[in-house]
């Protein structure tokens, strides 16, 4: 199976064909029987004392499971536990569980419908009971998020014995494993179908009305006792040890050309064989197998960010994110650290070779998910790919260059057809059109929802090409190609000329500023920003790959002619429109204007006017230090490229604040909590997005410039070390520091050769071979 610690050109792809892009190897692992797995010898944990981990003394509420409920998964399933000893519950969800379809027919206003019948949503596979009936009124209690690890623990004394629980989903056997020891044990398991499916024993199927075929199946195994099947529960009695296997899936293949369907695939077949086929190989050899590939990944990031107090060490998670927020004089980093790492092992579970993570990741409470669980495409799926790279995990962003890649074919053929549907107010009014567009919100069938997102494809096109920036890898390069010359054929057609002190330039036609202010407006600085990034990087696209010369002049051509931003006379603000005047919201959550100063690098601090520099610092004051989590994790990474490592420091603490009475904030279990009012809702973007800035306030990179501790905040001044963090231009870092100053730092190539090394005042420019590395000391 795929190995994520290579770089894509060195995976094994499975082809899949589509009328655009036919043949372009995909990484995607549908549901599919495994091939056989190669056991180690025993289980290599981290020791508990040693283990990076967040712990809670006493279950989840179920509730409250989306704020408490703990996470597991493998890239296509995924559960959230909630650890009750007597009865115990999992919430069982498959990235692939889509309603919906192409949504190709739009409404009176133009735009496509957004509901969760014809755009479709994501929703809950299963919901799994373990119950213990006799194990109430337990002492000794803890539940552990083991991150070193990868997997749920909880621990408990009954009547004098002790007793411990393993959940994880395996990547390798492809399935959810809980191991119970202790004994003796007796009790029972069910799988609790979500929409009126019927039970066959421990397993269910069903098909939705578009098609989608899913299925569930349990399978148990007991040591020292009996396990037998009574009706649709396996009840087990007076066993040491107990195993339950999970495993489920759809019918689902990122291939437009079978209309995205396998229909010769059984689901209910698949699931009762691989989950057979794991419990056969026994609940030591599951947990070995899972911890050597889940560590083979998370190992190869360690984070220091100096030493917490004693008395913060004794705390509870939850009591602990309490503590830093009601102390605010006190840092915790030990806290902040396990909070980045945090950010990795959802990385790790949500995002493997399967679909990406949207707005929820891989976790589902129930099947009426706010924003139907989609991909936003105007910053939320974007931010959750940020992490990847700067976090030793590059294998984890290929999800999301196989999802584009998969949909190019429906995207090209929706864009051609529609776009320029005359009641679509932000079509292109020159009555050309090419290439691909979305809308903001996108669905696996190739299908678009809300609102046409003319930039969208842009911006997609800037994750995809940071990928090809941290790794360097011309094959990767060539897979996506076709997305970056199609969104180039997209924005040839919809530029307009418009004169600006008296030069003709090229300006976005009628557009809107996501998410705020008029939606017809021309020449928005977020469309000139993020237009001027696409035909830069397909101009280096063409020039590394040797292609379409020719056109890549052309697209020189129109970049040359881009209208670009100004400072505003009237506000000092880096204008939002062309316009001196502020259109919309100050304080908006959107930082739309300053995408061409971060994820972009048109606008650096090193290389742009000071008085550009100062109207993105003065934007940025206007905005705010408060919002939405993954508004502050933006706001955050814009100040670290400032350099003003407090204001940094000070966002992610809000996003770190505690989410009580249905505020924004951070739930007990880690996860980031939007503020509907009344309610909150998980979204995982800012989980993502927040340990990205963390990254970028430690290293900040781009081609030809790599910079040492740019924005380090006092908190962590004292000293740290924090090693294989991804820099563009192809290399990764390991940056130890003492006194705020960098001590000494290793550079390893990953695929660059040349890059100038910075550390305050220091300078030094370095070549490297791919696979080399070399030692700096700055002083």
């Amino acid at each position: 199976m795929p190995d994520q610690s290579f770089p894509p050109s060195r995976r094994t792809f499975l082809k899949l064909g589509g009328a655009v892009g036919a043949g372009v190897a995909l990484g995607f692992r549908p549901f599919t029987a495994n091939a056989d797995v190669v056991r180690p010898a025993g289980p290599d944990l981290v020791p508990e004392a040693r283990a990076t981990t967040l712990w809670y003394p006493s279950p989840a509420v179920e509730g409250q499971i989306i704020e408490q409920g703990l996470p597991i998964g493998n890239g296509r399933i995924g559960a959230l536990v909630g650890g009750d000893p007597a009865a115990d519950f999992l919430y069982l969800a498959d990235a692939s569980l889509w309603t919906g379809g192409a949504n190709d027919v739009l409404e009176d206003d133009g735009q496509f419908p957004y509901d969760r019948d014809k755009f479709g949503t994501l929703g809950l596979l299963a919901k799994a009971r373990i119950a213990v009936p006799a194990h109430t009124g337990v002492t000794g209690y803890r539940r552990t998020l083991d991150l070193s690890n990868g997997l749920v623990t909880v621990a408990y004394t009954h009547q004098g014995t002790r007793y411990r629980r393993e959940i994880y989903a395996s990547h390798p056997d492809d399935v959810v494993v809980v191991r119970l020891s202790g004994g003796p044990l007796t009790g029972t398991v069910a799988l609790e179908p979500t929409r009126d499916e019927a039970l066959d024993g421990a397993a269910f199927a069903g098909t939705f009305a578009n098609g989608l075929k899913y299925a569930c199946a349990a399978a148990v195994s007991g040591a020292g006792g009996v396990v037998r099947r009574q009706g649709d529960v396996v009840a087990f009695t007076g066993c040491r040890e107990v195993v339950v296997v999970l495993s489920g899936g759809t019918n689902y293949v990122p291939d437009a050309a079978r209309k995205f369907l396998d229909a010769s695939l059984d689901p209910l077949a698949l699931a009762r064989q691989k989950a057979s086929k794991a419990l056969r190989a026994g609940g030591g050899a599951l947990l070995a197998t899972h911890v050597a590939d889940y560590r083979r990944l998370y190992d190869r990031m360690t984070v220091d960010l100096g030493q917490s107090p004693p008395a913060k060490r004794e705390l509870d998670s939850w009591s602990r994110l309490r503590a830093r927020h009601d102390d605010p004089g006190t840092p915790d980093p030990e806290l902040e650290a396990s909070y980045l790492q945090f950010g990795r092992y959802l990385t790790i579970t949500g995002s493997r070779d399967g679909l990406p993570m949207g707005l929820q990741g891989l976790w589902q409470n129930n099947n009426t998910p706010d924003w139907m669980s989609d991909y936003h495409t105007d910053i939320n799926v974007q931010m959750n790919y940020w992490l990847a790279d700067r976090a030793a995990l590059p294998g984890s962003f290929t999800a999301l260059a196989d999802y584009c890649l998969a949909q190019l074919p429906v995207w090209t053929e929706s864009t051609a057809k529609l776009f320029n549907d005359p009641r679509n107010r932000f079509r292109n009014t020159s009555g050309k059109v090419a290439g691909w567009a979305v809308a903001f919100s996108t669905n696996i069938y190739g299908g678009s929802g809300w609102w046409w997102h003319p930039g969208g494809n842009a911006w997609l096109c800037n994750s995809l090409w940071d990928h090809y920036a941290f790794t360097q890898d011309k094959a990767y390069l060539a897979r996506i190609y076709p997305l970056l010359k199609g969104a180039c054929e997209f924005w040839e057609a919809r530029l307009v000329p418009a004169t600006v002190d008296g030069r003709e330039v090229l300006v976005d036609d009628h557009d809107w500023s996501p998410e705020h202010g008029p939606q017809d407006a021309r020449g928005i600085t977020y469309a000139q920003e993020i237009v001027w990034d696409l035909f830069a990087h397909y101009r280096e696209a063409v020039a590394v790959l040797g292609r379409d010369r020719a056109y890549g002049d052309r697209i020189a051509g129109l970049q040359a002619k881009l209208y670009l931003p100004a400072v505003s006379p009237s506000t000092g603000w880096l204008e939002e429109w062309m316009s001196p005047d502020n259109l919309g919201e100050t304080t908006h959550r959107h930082l739309s204007p300053l995408i061409g100063f971060f994820p972009g690098d048109r606008i650096a601090t090193d290389t742009a006017s000071p008085a550009l520099v100062e109207g993105v610092r003065a934007l940025l004051v206007a905005r705010g230090m408060d919002s939405y989590g993954w508004a502050c994790a933006w706001r955050s990474a814009c100040w670290a490229r400032l350099k003003d490592a407090e204001r940094a420091y000070q966002l992610l603490l809000t996003v770190l604040r505690p989410s009580v009475a249905n505020g924004n904030g951070t739930a007990a279990n880690f996860f980031d909590m939007y503020s509907q009012g009344s309610y909150t809702i998980f979204q995982i973007d800012a989980n993502l997005g927040a340990p990205a800035a963390m990254l970028e306030m430690l290293v900040y990179s781009r081609p030809g410039v790599l910079e040492l501790l740019p924005a380090l905040p006092s908190a962590w001044s004292g000293s740290g070390r924090v090693s294989g963090i991804g820099a563009r231009g192809g290399f990764e870092v390991d940056v130890s520091w003492r006194e705020g100053k960098v001590t000494h730092a290793v550079i390893r190539s990953v695929g660059g050769r040349s890059t100038e090394v910075r550390a305050g005042e220091w300078r030094r420019t370095i070549s490297l071979r791919p696979g080399e590395s070399v030692t700096v000391q700055p002083s």
